[in-house]
This record gives structure tokens, C-alpha cells and sequence, in this order.
């Protein structure tokens, strides 16, 4: 009984070992709807999705399955989900081939990795080793971590998941903490480390528009250092104003900025200094960022264009250091070369750098010489009070123990705009005075918007000029700091309020006004107009078939001392729409009414009790458009006629210089005169002639004749006009425009019985190759005047950088020529060198006739030096 139950026991324990050795033999269980047993069990099939259980921690889950039992490998087919339960991945495709014996999974299509620390990985196919770790995934990779901020593009990625290393390989597209986008090659990121590298040329951009461009590189991904070779960096990337540094090798804080680099290149963007000619760089051995402050060290900087020679100028310091809170350029050990040849030596320097609009500090540097003042250095001061406000102080002196010192004032509001200029001589040695004076200038300008509601623009202006020297502009033409202020008539001076407003309906100017004539005696010299006001006003822009406008102006006048004028003129005036008759007739009628209202004193024309004074006149034009057109040209004849009547007499204007040409006689005011209508009854006549080529219109040859006839003299209008005769001078002239090389303007004008010619204006350029001529020439004779003046100048283009230039006036008349002026220039982008050499007849008081021979050359844009005189 005992060997019994014995037996029985050994044999229970045997099946549930052979049972057991079975088990250990599979390497799947599988839960599957619908199963499949093929070639005598060795295939097994699962359908009608299901999930395989690996005795190593992986689950996959997929439609179909396929196990090749003699092989021992998966094939998962349809919506896989690969789960490793052990090393936390999940794998999906739309297929998984599991290679069990080796470890091997490969997946086709679709494929994502997700890993559970933040790590999603897209491809078209997956190669993972199980046992190593690795995991390749290939073609359209897209590699992110959500966690750590990154997402990496590439044709293939190997994941090392043990050594939490990325490799790449083929062109990858890296973005890095939403900052930087990398484009580059075979690139190795070391996770825990935070570090990308690639020994391939790398290009990134940050969202700053900074762009980088290395041959190697290493990035720090958690410091946002960068680490490279052959760099190039560029800020405002795709900006006309970008800067270029280029570093040999570098280490770069992408945050703030700050590098430390050798053989460092900084290319600034052209439009620094407003000339696209230009090249600023600053070339340097190595050089450092740190915040504001950037050093470059044994630096050269230079402005001119870049070539394979050696620079027109430049500066080499033994540092330069940019300090960019200040905005300034600082220099130790500097010296100033001149086509590489050293000329000045500084041991320290600054100035405001490229990108400086306002800054306080010094200004270019400027010498001169005068033949009346001597030599001068001036050194301009710029103090920028804050945004609106600034001052220009310019002292100068003199070798002649005179010294000057200018203030430019300028502010800025909302609604207004002022600049004065005031300058103080010391010590003026003038050849009028037996000692020596204190001579000043002040000119200075307001423009403010009074911004009244009921006006489209309303404003007010204040200009005031003012010397105390009668030669003073003209002898310190070069010295006056503000060129906008300075007068353009060096002997009328004029000061004057002006109120502005402008309405729909009407339009009016109000003010005072001031005038000095420096060349009349201190009694006679003033002319005050205190007020003025000229108003305007279109009643109607259709009456009668044409315009009715209405103008009104007055003043009161003081001038020599005694001579008071006030008067009141109003002007009624019917302009008439042209009429084309039948016959082509262009007709015009045009009427006027001139109210008067004066009185004077001293006056030679008006008395010193009111007057009122009705004046008007009637004239009738009339033109006939001929037009005849050719395959090439168009030609235009145009004779005119206009018939003026007015019964009323005029104001006594025969000695008054107005002159009369063929452009202004039909002018309806031709004589330019505001309280008189011209007497008598005249009739116009002219013609006009014009042939121009109809592919270009700039191309003409234009004639032009006109003359003036009345029944009698009248003796007030203006002599110099010879409108006063009953039979005017002849008016003429023609334009030859048809040449490229060539062109001519003729005015003319010949006395009535065509024999003399009262006025002759010839002027000419002619233009052949890198050669230019003007010519002009002026004569007047009789009634007209009593001048002869010729003025020729030319120009010779010697080679792009080389000109000659030559400018003389004679007057004939005295016999006397004026002056010459005779310059050579070389000139590139960054440096002017000149000879000038000039001589002058001309003596007014301080001025006297002088001869000047001097040299100036202008770095550009750093001084202008110009030598003393050199004769």
C-alpha cells in the first residue's frame, strides 16, 4: 500500500515538472479572438486584433499577428502599440517586427516612440535593440522633449537611452527653448549635459534676428553658451542695416550677448554714415563683450570702401573700446594713417560712435585760413540736454589773437520748432576802425502750430537776423555755425512775425516785418512794415462761365527815416473759362478792379491826405494751336494776341528796375506791381514755336517772338520794360535741346527799329565724354541797362577719382576780371584731397582782393583739415 502512494506521487510530480518545462519554452502569450495554426504548428497566426505578452515586459497590442515558432520573431501588423513595461517606452507603427532572439524590434510606417520622461519620437521606420538600449529611427524624424524644450528634424536619429545621447546624421533642423533654430549636419547632443555639437558648418537664428554661422560648433543648451570656429555673426539678419562681426573662434552668451573671440572683423551696415559707398569695419586680433562695453584689441578702423588695397584712412589703436551705454569710441595708442602711412599719433581718443544722433561730446575738428581773419582751429562742443533740447557751442581762434565763440539752441515741442545762432568776435581787427571791436550775430527761428480749430493749419513764424558788422557774413561766411539761419543776401538782413491761417474758404497772412540794407548809410538802411496782412478769397468757381476771386492787401511802410506809406489794395478779378471758337481760337477774358486807399508822408507818390483810388482794366487773349505731327517730330505754332485797355491813369513807376522778357509778357500783372494796373491801351502780339521729337519730349528746339504796340506813349510805366513806348523792344528767344552734347539758351531783345539789340543772355554747356563747359553771357544796353558780364566754367573727369575744375566771371564793362577759381579734387567714399586756388578782385570795406592757395582734405566722417594759405 505504501509503494503505492509512493508511485502515485512521483508520477503527479513529474507532470507538473514536464508542464512546467513546456511553459518555460514559450516565449508569447498570446489573448487573440480568432487563432490560426499553420505548417504543423510552427506559424501561428492571431486575428481579429488581440495582444502578445513577452516573459520580458514587452506588450503589444495590434490587429493581426504572425509568430514563426522555428525563428522565434513577431510580426505585429495594423495599429501597433509596442509597450515596454520594464523600460517605460511605448512604441506605435503600423507594423512591429520582433526578432526575439536578438532583441531587435524594427518598425514600418507611421511610427512614434514615446518615452515616459518627455521624449516623443516620429519617423517612418524604427530600429530599437532591446538589450543595448538604442533606438534608430529613420527618414522624416522628428525628435521633441517637452520637458527639456527641444525639438530636433533629421533624416536619421539614433537615441542612446542608456548614455541619454542623440546622434544624428544628414542635414538636421534643431529648435532649441523657443529660441534658436539650428540648421546644420550630424549633430550630437549629450542630454544630461545639455550640450549640441557638430563638426559641420552650422547656421542658427534666434527670434531676435541674430544669425550665426560656424564651421564647428558646441552649444550649452542651460547657460546658452556657444562655442565655435570660422564665425559669423549678424544682428538685424535680412535688415539693409545689419552688422557683421566674423571671429576665428568665440564663445558667445546667446542671452546677453557677450563673446570673447580672436581675429575679430566687425563690418558695419553701409547706411551708417548715409552713404552706400561706404564700408565702415573694425579689425582687431581678439576682442571681448562684456554689457556695454566691447574691447577690441590692436583694432584698425576705417570708413572707405572695401578693396584689395590699403585703405585711403584709417585708425590703429592698440585698444578701441566701444562703450555703448555712452555711445562712445575710445582710442589708446592711436594713429591716424593716410593710405597706410602713419601722419598723426594720438594716445587716447574718443568719439561718439557710428550709431550716435544726439549725444553730448566734442565734434569734428575743423582748420581754416583767411586772408582777412588768418589761420583758425575750432573745436565744436554738442551738449544734448535730453530729447527735445540741445546746444552747439563753437569756440574758434585766430592766429590774429581773435577768438569766437558761437551757441546753437535747439528745442522741439509737440507744436513748435526753435533754432537761434548767436556768436561773439573778440578782438576783430577790422580795416574800417583805427582799434580793435567786439562784433556779434544773432539769427534766429520760431515755427509754431497754433493748432485753432476753425482752420486747416493755422501757424505762427518769428525770424530775426541781426549782425553788427556790415561785412560780417561775408567775412565769416565759413565760420557761421547754422547754415539753415544764415541770410541768403549777405547785405539785406530781415526780421519778421508771420501769422499763418488757412481756411476753406479764404486764406490770410498777417505780421511784421524788418529790412537792413548793410550796403546804405546807418539813417537810410532800415525799412519797417508794421503790419502787413494779404488776404484771399475765390467768391465763385463758376460765374458767368469762369472764376471771380477777390485779394486784399495793406501795410504801413517806413522807410528812409521819414518815408511813411500806408495803404489798403483790394482786387476784384474775373477770370473767364478758355472759349474755342470754330476755327480753333482759344479766347480768354479777363477782368479787373483795383481799389486803392492811401496816404503817405514824404512821399513822392502819396499825399499826406487819404486818397481813394478806382482803377480797372479789360484784356481779351487770344491763341491759335497749329499742330503738325511727322514719324518723328511734333511741331507746335502758337501765334497769340491779347488787347489790354484801361482809361485810368497809373502810379509813377518810369524809373523802377522791372524788366520785361518773352516768358512774362503776357502775364496779366506783368509788371509785378500790387497799387497800380498798367495805363493806356496796348496790343500783344507773339508767337511761339516748338519741335520735340515724340519718343522724347526733352528733346526740343523751341523759338519764341513777342512785342507790344499802344497809340501812345505813356510815360509812368517802367523805362528798363520799354512798355512805355508805342512801339516795344522786339522780345525773343530760343532753346536748343536737341543734342546730347550740346545745349543753348538764347534771350534777346532789340529795339523797335531793329537795329540794336538792348538785351543779349547767352548761355551754353557743352558736354563731350568726361568733359563740361557752362558759358553765359550778359549784356544790356540803352534802356534796358548798362552790364557786360561774361562767366565760364568747366569741369574734366580726369578718371573716377580725379577732377579738374575751373570757374571764372569778368565783368567787361570795367574791364575787370572778378575772380578765378581753380581746383583739383581726388575723391573716393571716404576721402576728399584738394588744391584750391583762388583770386579775387572784389573790395568792400573789410574785403580786399586776394590771392589764396591752400590745401584741405576731409576724412570722411571723422574731420575736415584745411591748410593756411600756401602761396
Amino acid at each position: 500500500m505504501k509503494n503505492k502512494n509512493f508511485n502515485f506521487l512521483l508520477i503527479f510530480f513529474l507532470i507538473i515538472l514536464i508542464n512546467s518545462q513546456a511553459n518555460s519554452n514559450e516565449q508569447f502569450n498570446f489573448d487573440v479572438t480568432n487563432v490560426e495554426i499553420l505548417e504543423n504548428g510552427k506559424i501561428f497566426k492571431g486575428l481579429n486584433k488581440g495582444i502578445a505578452t513577452s516573459n520580458n515586459g514587452i506588450v503589444i497590442n495590434a490587429d493581426s499577428f504572425e509568430y514563426n515558432k522555428e525563428t522565434n520573431i513577431l510580426i505585429a501588423k495594423d495599429n501597433v502599440k509596442m509597450e515596454d513595461t520594464i523600460e517605460n517606452y511605448t512604441i506605435f507603427s503600423d507594423q512591429v517586427t520582433y526578432f526575439k532572439n536578438d532583441e531587435k524590434i524594427l518598425t514600418k510606417g507611421n511610427s512614434k516612440a514615446s518615452y515616459i520622461n518627455g521624449q516623443l519620437i516620429n519617423a517612418d521606420s524604427f530600429e530599437y535593440n532591446k538589450e543595448t538600449n538604442i533606438l534608430i529611427a529613420k527618414d522624416n524624424v522628428k525628435m521633441e522633449d517637452t520637458i527639456e524644450n527641444y525639438t530636433i528634424f533629421s533624416d536619421q536619429v539614433t537615441y542612446f537611452k542608456n548614455d541619454e545621447k542623440i546622434l544624428t546624421k544628414g542635414k538636421t533642423k534643431s529648435l532649441i527653448n523657443n529660441k534658436y533654430e539650428i540648421q546644420s549636419k550630424n549633430v550630437l547632443f549629450l542630454i544630461n549635459k545639455n550640450l549640441l555639437s557638430s563638426k559641420e558648418r552650422t547656421t542658427i537664428k534666434d527670434k531676435n534676428s541674430n544669425f550665426y554661422q560656424l564651421d564647428e560648433f558646441e552649444l550649452l543648451k542651460e547657460k546658452d553658451e556657444l562655442r565655435g570656429n570660422k564665425i559669423l555673426a549678424i544682428s538685424n539678419f535680412g535688415s539693409s542695416k545689419s552688422d557683421k562681426l566674423y571671429f576665428s573662434s568665440a564663445i558667445i552668451d546667446l542671452n546677453t550677448k557677450n563673446y570673447l573671440a580672436k581675429d575679430t572683423k566687425i563690418k558695419i551696415h553701409k547706411e551708417i554714415f548715409n552713404n552706400p559707398k561706404n564700408d565702415p569695419r573694425l579689425l582687431g586680433v581678439s576682442s571681448n563683450k562684456n554689457g556695454d562695453i566691447t574691447i577690441v584689441n590692436k583694432g584698425i578702423f576705417t570708413s572707405c570702401g572695401n578693396s584689395d588695397k590699403c585703405p585711403p584712412w584709417s585708425i590703429k589703436a592698440e585698444k578701441i573700446k566701444h562703450d555703448r551705454k555712452k555711445k562712445q569710441l575710445i582710442y589708446k595708442n592711436a594713429f591716424l594713417k593716410i593710405y597706410d602711412i602713419p601722419v598723426l599719433y594720438f594716445p587716447k581718443f574718443f568719439h561718439p560712435d557710428p550709431t550716435v544722433k544726439r549725444q553730448s561730446g566734442f565734434l569734428q575738428p575743423k582748420l581754416g585760413d583767411s586772408d582777412i581773419l588768418g589761420s583758425s582751429a575750432t573745436i565744436p562742443y554738442f551738449y544734448a540736454k535730453n530729447e527735445s533740447t540741445d546746444f552747439t557751442f563753437t569756440p574758434t581762434i585766430f592766429d590774429k589773437n581773435t577768438k569766437m565763440l558761437q551757441t546753437e539752441f535747439r528745442k522741439v515741442g509737440n507744436s513748435y520748432n526753435f533754432i537761434s545762432d548767436f556768436g561773439f568776435t573778440n578782438d576783430y581787427d577790422s580795416s574800417i576802425y583805427n582799434k580793435k571791436k567786439n562784433i556779434s550775430h544773432f539769427f534766429g527761428k520760431l515755427d509754431k502750430d497754433l493748432e485753432l480749430e476753425n482752420f486747416d493749419s493755422s501757424n505762427l513764424s518769428l525770424s530775426v537776423e541781426r549782425v553788427s558788422n556790415d561785412t560780417y557774413l561775408k567775412v565769416f561766411d565759413e565760420n557761421i555755425v547754422t547754415k539753415t539761419l544764415k541770410p541768403d543776401n549777405y547785405d539785406i538782413l530781415n526780421s519778421e512775425l508771420k501769422i499763418s491761417l488757412n481756411h476753406d474758404n479764404y486764406n490770410l497772412n498777417t505780421g511784421f516785418e524788418i529790412f537792413e540794407d548793410l550796403q546804405r548809410k546807418e539813417s537810410d538802411r532800415y525799412q519797417y512794415i508794421l503790419p502787413y496782412y494779404n488776404y484771399s478769397k475765390i467768391l465763385s468757381k463758376n460765374y458767368l462761365n469762369g472764376s471771380l476771386s477777390f485779394l486784399s492787401e495793406g501795410n504801413n511802410q517806413l522807410k528812409e527815416t521819414n518815408n511813411l506809406r500806408s495803404r489798403i489794395i483790394n482786387d476784384l478779378s474775373y477770370r473767364s473759362f478758355d472759349r474755342i471758337s470754330n476755327l480753333g481760337l482759344k479766347n480768354n477774358i479777363n477782368i479787373n478792379l483795383k481799389n486803392l486807399n492811401s496816404s503817405g508822408k514824404n512821399d513822392l507818390e502819396y499825399t499826406s491826405s487819404p486818397q481813394i483810388d478806382l482803377m480797372g482794366n479789360i484784356e481779351l487773349t487770344s491763341k491759335l494751336p497749329l499742330s503738325k505731327e511727322t514719324s518723328l517730330y511734333q511741331n507746335l505754332l502758337t501765334p497769340k494776341i491779347s488787347l489790354r485797355l484801361n482809361p485810368n491813369d497809373m502810379k509813377n513807376y518810369s524809373t523802377s528796375d522791372i524788366k520785361i522778357n518773352v516768358d512774362n509778357i503776357f502775364y496779366n500783372n506783368r509788371l509785378g506791381i500790387s497799387d497800380s494796373i498798367e495805363s493806356g491801351r496796348s496790343l500783344t502780339l507773339g508767337i511761339d514755336y516748338k519741335k520735340e521729337k515724340i519718343e522724347d519730349i526733352n528733346k526740343y528746339f523751341e523759338f519764341k517772338l513777342a512785342t507790344s504796340i499802344r497809340d501812345k506813349e505813356e510815360n509812368n510805366l517802367p523805362k528798363k520794360s520799354t512798355l512805355n513806348r508805342k512801339n516795344s523792344n522786339l522780345f525773343g528767344s530760343l532753346t536748343n535741346n536737341f543734342s546730347d552734347h550740346i545745349a543753348v539758351d538764347y534771350n534777346f531783345a532789340i529795339d523797335n527799329d531793329l537795329s540794336t539789340f538792348e538785351y543779349n543772355e547767352l548761355s551754353a554747356q557743352l558736354s563731350i565724354n568726361n568733359f563740361v563747359t557752362d558759358f553765359s553771357f550778359i549784356e544790356e544796353n540803352g534802356e534796358m541797362g548798362d552790364a557786360n558780364v561774361i562767366k565760364n566754367s568747366f569741369k574734366y573727369s580726369i578718371d573716377e577719382n580725379n577732377n579738374l575744375s575751373f570757374e571764372t566771371r569778368r565783368n567787361r564793362k570795367l574791364n575787370l576780371t572778378e575772380y578765378y577759381d581753380l581746383v583739383y579734387e581726388y575723391k573716393n567714399d571716404c576721402l576728399t584731397a584738394g588744391i584750391k586756388y583762388k583770386k579775387t578782385y572784389y573790395e568792400d570795406r573789410d574785403l580786399k582782393p586776394s590771392e589764396n592757395l591752400f590745401f584741405t582734405i576731409t576724412l570722411f566722417p571723422l574731420t575736415t583739415y584745411e591748410t593756411g594759405n600756401l602761396r
